[in-house]
Formats: structure tokens, C-alpha cells, sequence
């Protein structure tokens, strides 16, 4: 018999309940002939009583998970003495049938239903001597059906445990899939999270803080200055200076692009950051651009003006140069932008190595730099030497020209 366990959907509980009340029914019948064809009545109650007694373990059995074998060897054996107090109880044979379905393999179901049916088959040749032909096949198509009834009662529960366990697959798939989204949202908000930071700290240090540097370097200068008309026009640039950084953070702020990429292509936007450079720092600067330069994101004018700005902002305070050329020039698919100077310069290689600044003493630009680029599929190089200058390059793979929408 099938535990209760293991059966969620209730299918097999009904059909054993069915079971039990056909093996009560049929009981009380055979204790009724039986005692009215002439059978003891002690013994006739005895033997049903003992049998319905261990008809009760099976269910304890299955409950347990034990195997049933044994127990309805028992069964038979029971309803065989029963048959030998009365022949009215081969009645009871059908519940056999039943039970032998439930409880044991096909072929020992049916070797064993064989023999019950032999028994029944028989009785009535033991009390009068002779048998009929329905006496034989009656209980012969009664046998084949309660195999039948039972082995699809079997497949019955086990289609039903098997919707079930599809139905608790389905929902804890469903759950996973709903902790799984949580989880990605969760990680992808923390991700623009990051980024959104990194991005506001490389236009905060490419446009505000170094328009800061700025304006502290023609501050001193302007401090130390003895002529009148050369401090007049240095405080000019400061002015000049602190309205286009206030405008820069507005931009930050508003997530826009650099104010000088309003006016025009990058190639003008360099142009305007060049001649700014050169007025307020006295450093000849030079630009040049290829003709066929193409058509490129926004997001990759940001990135390579930004770089033109930190490079420049790097040769006002570190350089000392006295020239400074920057070039855009296409390349098939990559934009390349070029800053060199013929400055000081410095150890590119040990400066690479030593651990990103944290201090705000300056360090951060060319790391932001190159970080920025890397994100739009580019890269930054730079080559110096102490006293040589120094060359800061940059380039963006664009694949193909593309006009901003």
C-alpha cells in the first residue's frame, strides 16, 4: 500500500478509504451467509476479527515505509482459514485482488491472484462436487479487473505526485528567477552607482579642479606681478576663468557635456581650450586636425577633449615647456588625439607603478583618463624621459563614423 506521504495530492487516500469501505462491506456480508448457511458463529467472528486486525497493520506498515510483502503473504493466509470456516467468505477475494495490485509487483501480483483465484475457483467443487462455468469465469473476469483497477490506481497517484512535484519545481523556479532579478537590480544599481561616482569624479577633476589649479596659478601670478596692465589682464583670465568653471559645474551637475563642445566640432572645442591655455599661461600651443576626421559620439568628444584638458592642465603645473602641440588625426576606424610638449618631462614607468593618489596632492588625471577611454573601447599612452618632453596619446575605436542622434 502507498504511504500517505508521499502522496500530496490526496488521490490515494480517497482510493484507500474506497478500498477500506469495500473490504467492510464485503466482510459484513460473508460474517452474515456465513452464519445463516450454518458456519459457527465464534468461529466465523474469530477468524473475521483476526483478519480485520491484520488488514489494520497494512496501513501502519505503509505509513512507516515498510515494505508490505510479508503482511499480505499474512492476508491470504488469513482469508484461506476464513474460506475454511465458510465458503461465503471467497467473497472477500476481491479485496485480495485489489491489495495484490497495490502491494506487490505485476508478476508476483499475478501469480498470487492466480492462486486465490484457483481457490475460489474450486470451493464450490469441495462442497457439492461439481462447478459451472460461472462459477469459474465470474471470479476469473473479477480478478483481471481488480488488477486492473489497481495497477491504474497506481499510475493514478503517481501521474498525480509527479503534476505535483512539477507544480513545487515550477513555483521554486519561479522563486529563484524573482530572487535572481532582485539580485541583478540590486547589482546593477550598485554598478551605476559606481559609475555614476567615477563619472562625476573625472569631470569634477578634469574640468573643476583644474580650472581651480588654474586660477591658483594666475592668482600667484597675478599677486607677484609689478605691472599694472599684466595684472589687469591676469585677473581678467581669473575672471574669465571662475565664470567658465561655475558654468563647468552647472554642466557636471546637469550630466551635460564640457560647455567648449557646445559651440562646435572637437576639433574647434580643442582649439578654444589651446588658445585659453596660451593667453593664460604664455606657452605657445598649436593644433592641428586631420580634414577627414570624422563624425564621432558624444560620449567619445567628452572623453578625448577631457584628455586634451587634463594634458594641458599637467603641463601649466609639472612641464615648464615652452611649446606645446596637440593633433587629432584619423586613423581607419580609431580617432587619436596627441599632446606633446617639450617640457621637462619624467619617468612615465615608475609613475604607472606607484599606487593611484589618494591624498588630493594630484596623480589622478591620466589614471581617469585612461579609465575613461577603456570604457569606450580605447587607451592612453605616454612617452617621456627626464628632460626629453613629454607625449600624452589617446585614442577611441569607433568601428565605423556615427552622427549623434
Amino acid at each position: 500500500m502507498t504511504s500517505s506521504t508521499s502522496d500530496p495530492t490526496g488521490t490515494g487516500r480517497w482510493l484507500r478509504l474506497g478500498q477500506h469501505a469495500l473490504l467492510a462491506v464485503l466482510a459484513a456480508l460473508c460474517a452474515v451467509r456465513a452464519v445463516a448457511d450454518g458456519a459457527h458463529p465464534l468461529a466465523e467472528i474469530g477468524a473475521l476479527a483476526l483478519f480485520a486486525g491484520w488488514y489494520a497493520v497494512g496501513p501502519r506498515l505503509a505509513r512507516l515505509g515498510r515494505d508490505g510483502t510479508g503482511w499480505f503473504v499474512g492476508l491470504v493466509l488469513l482469508w484461506g482459514l476464513l474460506v475454511l470456516v465458510s465458503p461465503e467468505n471467497v467473497w472477500l477475494a476481491f479485496p485480495l485482488w485489489l491489495l495484490a495490485g497495490h502491494v506487490l509487483p505485476l508478476l508476483p501480483a499475478v501469480v498470487t491472484s492466480l492462486l486465490v483465484f484457483v481457490v475460489v475457483a474450486l470451493e464450490p467443487v469441495r462442497q457439492s462436487g461439481q462447478a459451472s462455468f460461472a462459477a469459474i469465469i465470474g471470479p476469473f473476469i473479477g480478478m483481471v479487473v481488480a488488477l486492473g483497477v489497481a495497477k491504474a490506481q497506481q499510475a493514478l497517484v503517481r501521474d498525480g505526485i509527479e503534476r505535483q512535484r512539477l507544480i513545487a519545481s515550477l513555483y521554486a523556479a519561479q522563486e529563484e528567477s524573482a530572487a535572481l532579478t532582485d539580485e541583478l537590480a540590486r547589482v546593477q544599481r550598485a554598478q551605476g552607482v559606481t559609475s555614476e561616482r567615477t563619472r562625476l569624479s573625472r569631470d569634477i577633476h578634469d574640468g573643476i579642479a583644474q580650472g581651480f589649479s588654474s586660477l591658483l596659478l594666475l592668482a600667484r601670478a597675478a599677486r607677484a606681478e609689478s605691472d599694472t596692465d599684466r595684472r589687469s589682464q591676469l585677473l581678467e583670465h581669473i575672471e574669465s576663468g571662475a565664470a567658465q568653471g561655475l558654468e563647468e559645474s552647472r554642466r557636471i551637475v546637469g550630466a551635460l557635456a564640457p560647455a567648449d563642445l557646445d559651440e562646435g566640432s572637437l576639433p574647434a572645442a580643442v582649439r578654444r581650450v589651446a588658445e585659453r591655455f596660451a593667453d593664460e599661461t604664455g606657452v605657445a600651443a598649436t593644433v592641428t586636425a586631420s580634414p577627414t576626421l570624422p563624425a564621432v559620439p558624444t560620449t567619445v568628444e567628452v572623453a578625448l577633449l577631457r584628455l586634451v584638458q587634463g594634458a594641458l592642465a599637467n603641463v601649466r603645473t609639472h612641464a615648464a615647456a615652452h611649446t606645446v602641440t596637440v593633433s587629432l588625426e584619423e586613423a581607419g576606424t580609431t580617432v587619436r588625439v596627441d599632446v606633446v610638449d617639450d617640457g621637462v618631462g619624467f619617468d612615465p614607468q615608475g609613475w604607472w607603478d606607484q599606487p593611484s593618489p589618494t591624498s588630493g596632492e594630484g596623480g589622478y588625471g591620466l589614471r581617469a583618463t585612461r579609465a575613461r577611454l577603456r570604457e569606450l573601447s580605447g587607451g592612453l599612452s605616454v612617452e617621456s624621459a627626464p628632460g626629453e618632453g613629454t607625449a600624452v596619446s589617446g585614442w577611441v575605436e569607433i568601428g565605423r563614423p556615427v552622427e549623434d542622434a
